[in-house]
């Protein structure tokens, strides 16, 4: 599976002053996700607005690929991950247990829209509980995934989501 991650919209779903310092914000969230890769096998793909930051940009290694949006301007990354997803989707043999080939991190609704229905999706929160457990922290309250969450596809039909 690749993860592509909204790197913009998870940081700023983190309330630790990151406007004050965006390039600090994005290599912190970059090193996070980078200890995260260690513990997972899929390939990881983290996205951000706006030009190349090398201290970020040199995060990178083993699973995780850090990528600045090539188009510049409102939406770029957005734009680069939703054809980087529907790509992968279109591209990947349909599993026998229907797992999807790509999640994607965001609470973007206008991203999430413009997703093929293979994509599984996740919103940040939930992805930060799963840097906080690899971390050894808990989650925090209220935040805990919920097991066989069921949720609806964007044609109406229910599907079970192993993990929230």
């Amino acid at each position: 599976m690749i993860w592509l991650i909204d790197g913009n919209n998870v940081m700023g779903s983190i309330p630790d002053g990151w406007w004050n310092d965006r390039p600090a914000a994005m290599e912190r969230l970059a090193q996070r996700v980078a200890r995260w890769c260690r513990t997972v096998e899929d390939d990881v793909v983290l996205v951000f607005d706006g030009a190349p930051i090398a201290q970020v940009a040199q995060v990178a290694g083993g699973t995780l690929r850090i990528e600045f949006a090539p188009r510049r301007g409102r939406d770029g990354a957005d734009d680069h991950i939703v054809e980087r997803a529907n790509a992968v989707v279109a591209a990947a043999p349909t599993n026998a247990d229907d797992s999807p080939a790509v999640t994607v991190v965001s609470a973007d609704r206008g991203l999430q829209q413009r997703l093929a229905v293979r994509v599984r999706r996740i919103g940040p929160r939930r992805f930060l509980d799963e840097l906080d457990r690899c971390e050894g922290h808990e989650p925090r309250e209220g935040h805990e995934p919920r097991e066989g969450h069921e949720r609806r596809e964007r044609d109406g039909s229910a599907r079970r989501d192993r993990d929230g």
